[in-house]
Order: structure tokens, then C-alpha cells, then sequence
């Protein structure tokens, strides 16, 4: 009888868990210790200024097992008051060894996020690891007593046996004598659930996220930070394919496009593509044992820039500011920040868009298949959106009538090739997302600053699955992923970063006969992180694991 390779492969992007031997709770010296199986990555710490922070504890070792939430109050610190030259969130996680899925973790001050990840799934140690969070933009949230909330929903239901528990404070640093404080958003509003925080649930292409304001009079310049998360039917997105070719295939329909959408009071207003974030429990939870995937443990948020805007924002008028997830197929969870600049010597700014050329995506979908006489199936599948767009608006600011013009380029591929017999069941994805944005700012004419930035997200995804003449079972997945960003910022603030983020991964499960997992093999993993920027700032580190524990580091790997 042919075996489905339902049965064989696509079971495992959505109830494989990773067994432990239950252990005492307990962390790990780490961060890099060879020979050590814990949860590690080679991503930097936030640089600290040289002034003595006022640390604001949230809260320590809270217990998360029932889908519980962890509340707490926040106060400013007296002893710091701001204007902070730097505010940043740490937080340390760890999860018992034993059962358990990857889980989500959100945390709230009021509405707004100030973090957003998920969780290592157990080893045969309990995993702890370390997050950072530069959140000095935000400064302004922290200047009232408000009530926060952790989330993180973890259950020990139906023979799951982990607990998670999480500890984070924030760290208020003065200014250096002589300095001036950093430039930060003068309000920030929030795109929540409600008043407690929350994200919601956008399950398609027409559901959205969205909050209507009275924004100030006299706004300058307008972002938008944005986190969309695909879950359930739709966090494994990139491995989807058309609809009409989603059952013979055995995958999730709806094309793998997805891009965040973005609009005020109805007008296109900007485009958000989706990192494709992979959790540690995804597709073979040894591939992130002990280097979890990139960006999986604190997802960065993508920065929409609204300015052009700030003329119409300004107005008095309410404005209603939504996203959507283009494709989205059940489904996404999002929320965003909005982040408003203001003008301190006007109490009104007057303006409005003076063009606007964004579209909603029409991506072109590519079928080329072929079937056997014996039900064997071969050929590829495809989708591609490209597309340009400018954006421009006019704000009359205290320093003249400011022209802000976005310029951008958004392009997204996949393509999938697929091999599905009997005794096989291969998928391959090459996908690439590549976003390209010139924003320049001009007073009568005469240019004033020019920023150009990039952003290149490949992703390689090679699944196969074969059953052995004795009816048992290997699964090998190779995986690579990266996240390449640039800046280039000339005029009255020039400045230049670049960012280079690598992982690669590659595991081989084995299943007997009767389809118990019985082990993995030829695991091996690494990470690569590099940045610098026209401050001085230069940071490499490169680490790699095999048989899943770290065998070596090397670079100035933040410790």
C-alpha cells in the first residue's frame, strides 16, 4: 500500500515534541561553554552608555503553567529622571526540562509591547538564555505608574510537564554630563487589543488591527513598528502553495506570500514584508538545539515610515491607522506601535499627501506539475510579487514647508519543488524577500537629508522524507536563513550601519516502523552575527554546535 506522505513528513511541522528526561530546574553557566547543550545564539547585547543605570525590577522568577499571565505594576525611578540617555529591557527566561511546545511571549507595559519572542523548547537540561531590548525610542511610555502584563501561554494539560518562568527589569540610564539627550518619540500610541495590551488574531486577508486617534497638532515625523506573527495554519507560511494544488501536495494553501499591509483612513499607507520567523519546535526541534533560528527568540519589529503623513495627522481630526496580513489563511497574531515626533516650537503643522502610488500586492502564481500513471507527483510551484511605490506628503514645520518623499521597492519569491512517491516525499523552497526604501526630505526644493536602506532576507528550506525498504522512516531538513539590513543616511545626521545575521541548520529524524521517534543524527548548526555602524560600533561572533551542543565561538561574542 502507498504510504501518504502526509503521514510521513507534514505531522511533523505541527505535533513533533521534543522528550526529555525530567530534570531538577536549573540553569546553565553558559553563555558559551563548549559541550553544553544549552540555548544560545550569537546575537549582541545593547550597548550601555558610561553613566550608572536605575534598575526597575517587573518581575522575578514568575511561574507560567496554565495559560496564567504574570501582572505587575511599574513606576518611574525616581532616583533617573529622564530625559534617559538609554532605556533597555532585559529578561531572562527558562523553561524545566520535561514535554513541552515553543511558546509565545509577550510582554505589556499598559498597551503597549515592549517585547515580543518565543521560547526554547526543552533539552535534557531545562534551557535558560538572556534577552535584550533597546527600548530608548519609547521613552516616553515610562514616564507615568501604569500596570504591565507577562504572557507567555504555557499549560502542563494532556502530558505536557514544563514550566516557564521569566524574570525581566528595565534599566534607566542618565545622561552623561555634557550630553544631550536622544531624539525619542514624543507620544506613542498603541495598536493592542485594549488598555491591558494583547494581540490580535487576523485570521484573513480582510481582517485587521487598527486604532483610531486625535494625534497632536504639530507632528514632524510618523513610524509605524510592526510584529506579525503567523501561528497555527499559518506559522509554517513559506511551505504553503496554491489552493487548488494544496491536498495533492499536503500543504497549507493560499500561495507562501504573505506581507503586512498597511493604511490610514482607508488610504494605502505602507508595506511591512513578514520575517520568516521559525520557532524551536519547528519542522525538527533538533535543528535549534542548542542555536535556535534567526530572530526567533526577540523578533524585531518592521519600521514603517509614516512622514509623509504628518501633514494630514496633524489636522485635529481623528485618523485610523490599520494593518492587515495580505494571504493571512488562519492565521496571524499582530500588534504595532505607533511612534510620533512633534514640533516644539509650533503648536500646528498644516500639510497633506502630495502623492501616493501603493497599490494593494497582485502576486503572480506559477503552477508546473506533473502525475504519474501511479500517482506519483514531481514539478514545482511558485508565487512573486513585485512591485514600487512612492509616497509623498507635505508638512509646514517651524524650520519651513517640509517635503517628504518615500521612494521603495518590494519583491518576494518562492519557489517550490516537490517529489512525492510512495516511498518519498521531498519538498524544496528557495524564497527571498528583498525591500529596497529611499525617503528624502527637502525644504523649497533644496534636499536636506537622503536615506537609503535594505533589507534581504533569504531563505532555503529542504525537507525530504523517506521510507526504508523496512518500513522505517528518516526525515533531513536543511535550513538556512539570514537577515541582511543596511543604512545610509546623508545630511544633517549622517549615519551608516549594516547588519548581517546567518543560521544554518541541518538534522536527520529517524522513526521505526510503527512511526515512534527513536532518534536524530548528522545534527549540526551554526550562527554568524555581524554589525557596525559610523558611530564605531563593531561586533562579530560566530558560533556553531554539532550533536546538539556547542562546539565552538569565536569573534568578540557578547558575554
Amino acid at each position: 500500500m502507498r504510504r501518504s506522505a502526509q503521514t510521513c513528513c507534514c505531522k511533523l511541522f505541527f505535533l513533533f515534541l521534543l522528550p526529555a528526561l525530567l530534570a531538577p530546574f536549573t540553569f546553565a553557566s553558559g553563555p558559551y561553554q563548549t559541550g553544553s547543550a544549552n540555548t544560545v545564539t550569537a546575537d549582541p547585547l545593547v550597548t550601555r552608555p558610561s553613566t550608572t543605570p536605575c534598575i526597575v525590577q517587573l518581575f522575578s522568577d514568575a511561574q507560567f503553567f496554565d495559560f496564567n499571565n504574570e501582572d505587575f505594576t511599574y513606576a518611574p525611578p525616581t532616583d533617573c529622571p529622564g530625559p534617559w540617555a538609554k532605556v533597555v529591557l532585559e529578561s531572562d527566561i527558562s523553561v524545566q526540562a520535561g514535554v513541552q511546545y515553543d511558546r509565545t511571549a509577550n510582554y505589556w507595559l499598559g498597551p503597549y509591547n515592549i517585547y515580543f519572542g518565543t521560547t526554547a523548547e526543552p533539552s535534557a537540561i531545562g534551557p535558560s538564555w538572556h534577552v535584550e531590548n533597546d527600548l530608548t525610542d519609547y521613552s516616553s511610555i515610562f514616564t507615568t505608574a501604569q500596570s504591565g502584563v507577562a504572557s507567555i501561554g504555557n499549560t502542563l494539560c494532556c502530558g505536557l510537564t514544563s514550566i516557564i518562568f521569566a524574570s525581566a527589569q528595565l534599566e534607566f540610564y542618565p545622561l552623561p554630563v555634557n550630553r544631550t539627550a536622544p531624539v525619542t518619540a514624543n507620544v506613542v500610541l498603541p495598536l493592542s487589543a485594549g488598555p491591558t495590551g494583547g494581540t490580535v488574531t487576523l485570521n484573513t486577508s480582510t481582517d485587521t488591527l487598527a486604532g483610531t486617534f486625535t494625534m497632536p497638532t504639530n507632528i514632524t515625523a510618523a513610524y509605524l513598528d510592526i510584529w506579525s506573527q503567523g501561528q497555527s495554519g499559518d506559522e509554517f507560511w513559506y511551505t504553503c502553495v496554491p489552493s487548488d494544488v494544496a491536498t495533492e501536495l499536503e500543504s497549507c494553501s493560499n500561495t507562501a506570500f504573505r506581507e503586512t499591509e498597511i493604511t490610514i483612513d482607508g488610504q494605502p499607507a505602507g508595506v511591512a514584508p513578514i520575517f520568516p520567523w521559525i520557532f524551536t519546535g519547528g519542522i525538527d526541534p533538533f535543528l535549534w538545539l542548542p542555536i535556535p533560528g534567526v530572530q526567533t527568540l526577540d523578533m524585531v519589529p518592521y519600521r514603517v515610515n509614516l512622514t509623509p503623513f504628518a501633514g494630514l495627522l496633524s489636522n485635529g481630526q481623528p485618523h485610523t491607522v490599520s494593518i492587515s496580513v495580505f494571504n493571512a489563511n488562519g492565521y496571524f497574531e499582530d500588534t504595532a506601535s505607533l511612534l510620533l515626533y512633534t514640533d516644539p516650537n509650533i503648536t500646528q503643522v498644516t500639510g497633506g499627501i502630495t502623492n501616493n502610488t501603493l497599490t494593494a500586492p497582485v502576486p503572480t502564481v506559477s503552477e508546473n506539475l506533473t502525475t504519474t500513471t501511479n500517482g506519483n507527483i514531481f514539478g514545482t510551484v511558485g508565487v512573486t510579487s513585485n512591485r514600487s511605490f512612492v509616497i509623498a506628503g507635505n508638512a509646514v514645520t517651524s524650520a519651513g514647508n517640509v517635503l517628504t518623499t518615500v521612494s521603495q521597492q518590494v519583491n518576494y519569491s518562492s519557489k517550490q519543488n516537490f517529489a512525492i512517491t510512495g516511498t518519498k516525499y521531498q519538498q524544496d523552497i528557495s524564497q527571498g524577500t528583498t525591500l529596497t526604501s529611499s525617503t528624502r526630505q527637502s525644504i523649497a526644493g533644496q534636499t536636506i537629508t537622503t536615506t537609503h536602506q535594505s533589507y534581504n532576507w533569504p531563505l532555503v528550506t529542504d525537507i525530504s522524507v523517506v521510507v526504508n525498504s523496512d518500513g522505517s522512516e528518516d526525515q533531513t531538513t536543511k535550513i538556512t536563513q539570514e537577515d541582511q539590513t543596511s543604512v545610509n543616511s546623508t545630511g544633517l545626521a549622517p549615519f551608516t550601519s549594516s547588519l548581517f545575521n546567518y543560521g544554518a541548520h541541518v538534522d536527520t529524524l529517524e522513526f521505526d516502523s510503527s512511526g515512534n521517534f527513536i532518534g536524530n543524527t548528522g545534527m549540526t548548526s551554526g550562527q554568524r552575527y555581524s554589525y557596525s555602524d559610523s558611530t564605531g560600533a563593531n561586533y562579530k561572533c560566530a558560533i556553531a554546535a554539532a550533536n546538539n551542543v556547542l562546539t565552538s565561538f569565536s569573534g568578540g561574542c557578547a558575554q
